[in-house]
């Protein structure tokens, strides 16, 4: 064993990967619904537009990405808050930064506030009555 076996690498989550489990022919049309955050019936309802617009290159689009895309892997997600985390990345990245940012502020903000009572002198005052 190796050090490197360790590593367990996990697949990206920010990867486009067709869907077979949840799709009808390859599962293209459900992982590309899945990256996009949008229902799979919209993606559905548009490949079959495609196909009847212009038959020939949508099915030979069709069939290039599903040999090209990988499927999903077993366990691309810990749970539903780290996939629905990824989807707003991926549909809107800046307002999922904006709210990551907002977050990471309170957290500090709280953090500052119990770093100044522990430092207090109020706080050594209250550690020395519960001493006695």
């Amino acid at each position: 064993m190796t050090p490197t076996d360790d590593l367990d690498p996990r697949p990206s989550p920010s990867r486009l990967y067709r869907n077979p489990a949840k799709g009808v022919l390859f599962g293209v049309c459900a992982g590309i619904a899945e990256y996009a955050g949008v229902q799979t019936w919209i993606v559905r309802l548009l490949a079959v537009l495609a196909l009847l617009m212009f038959p020939p290159p949508a099915v030979v689009i069709y069939l290039i990405v599903a040999a090209v895309l990988p499927r999903v892997p077993e366990r691309l997600y810990r749970d539903d808050a780290e996939q629905r985390f990824w989807r707003d990345v991926r549909v809107d990245p800046s307002r999922k930064f904006s709210e990551l940012r907002h977050r990471f502020r309170e957290i500090e903000h709280r953090l500052r506030a119990m770093e100044s009572y522990v430092t207090s002198k109020g706080y050594r005052v209250s550690r020395e009555i519960d001493d006695l």
